[in-house]
């Protein structure tokens, strides 16, 4: 089954279209299949003003999804909680883990705010669904649990931690992306793709029945990618033949760059406010 028409709003980014406020983080409201989704709550700053300046309702939300446990995508919860009181929550239970940044032996915390997690305590049992494996949403909205790790050449993108002082690697398996299918082929919705963005569109190829996938939108975490990271993943997204590109957040502007140079029209850097119908 497609769903006929896919609307999704950036609310919160690094950058902004329209006037709009930024942060370091990311929010997309997505509108599919008659329901309203809340994708990542950004760190909080500026979810809920470019939401009343876009004219988004955060107190009709029907589903939060979050797409891993990082400050900058979980930090508006407890705020988007207390203005929708019907919202069931969707997340891989390692959201809650405590990870660090660990730079120059300096350990950053960069887990989900404690006021998000106690939000996520005070959820009765059935607002909260934690997701271990692909899922369908009613909505026709699927979500792809964890990403196998194939490539080879992905990493998660960053020196991430579970521990201070950087002795056990994080690999970040909370890592989970959303997709709709539709008529002209599946709109994909991604966080930080620390589990790869090729890994993530591979496994949405097989869960999806292998339909072409028509749109990415979010997060690629190229920041820190090496020349053969980018190289392969120009490659693997010309090889699928999406129809659009819209990196945002944690893409990096080197990366946008090269996605724009190799890709050319298909590439649309997003940022707060801008609109996409599919």
């Amino acid at each position: 089954m497609m769903s006929s028409k896919v609307r999704i709003t950036i609310l919160a980014d690094n950058r902004d279209a329209c006037g709009l406020s930024t942060e370091h983080g990311l929010a997309m409201w997505i509108e599919a299949g008659g329901k309203r989704v809340l994708f990542d709550t950004g760190q909080g700053i500026t979810l809920e003003g470019n939401a009343r300046e876009l004219g988004i309702d955060l107190g009709g939300t029907d589903m939060i999804v979050l797409s891993h446990g990082h400050y900058d995508h979980t930090g508006g919860l407890s705020r988007v909680l207390r203005l929708s009181r019907n919202a069931v929550v969707y997340g891989h239970p390692g959201i809650v883990h405590p990870r660090y940044a660990v730079r120059n032996g300096t350990a950053t915390a960069i887990h989900m705010p404690r006021e998000s997690m106690a939000a996520l305590d005070r959820l009765p049992s059935e607002k909260l669904r934690w997701v271990q494996q692909s899922v369908l949403l009613p909505g026709k909205i699927g979500l792809t649990g964890p990403i196998p790790r194939e490539t080879g050449w992905e990493d998660t993108g960053g020196p991430f931690y579970l521990d201070p002082k950087g002795t056990r690697v994080d690999p970040i398996d909370d890592d989970l992306a959303l997709w709709i299918p539709t008529g002209e082929g599946v709109v994909l919705s991604v966080g930080c793709s620390h589990g790869g963005l090729v890994n993530t569109l591979n496994h949405v190829r097989r869960l999806s029945g292998d339909l072409p996938i028509r749109a990415v939108v979010g997060g690629f975490h190229l920041v820190n990618a090496s020349r053969e990271r980018l190289d392969r993943t120009v490659e693997a997204l010309r090889h699928l033949d999406l129809k659009q590109v819209i990196p945002c957040h944690c893409t990096g502007p080197s990366a946008v760059a090269r996605l724009r140079d190799e890709l050319g029209e298909r590439v649309t850097p997003g940022a707060a406010g801008m609109t996409f119908t599919f």
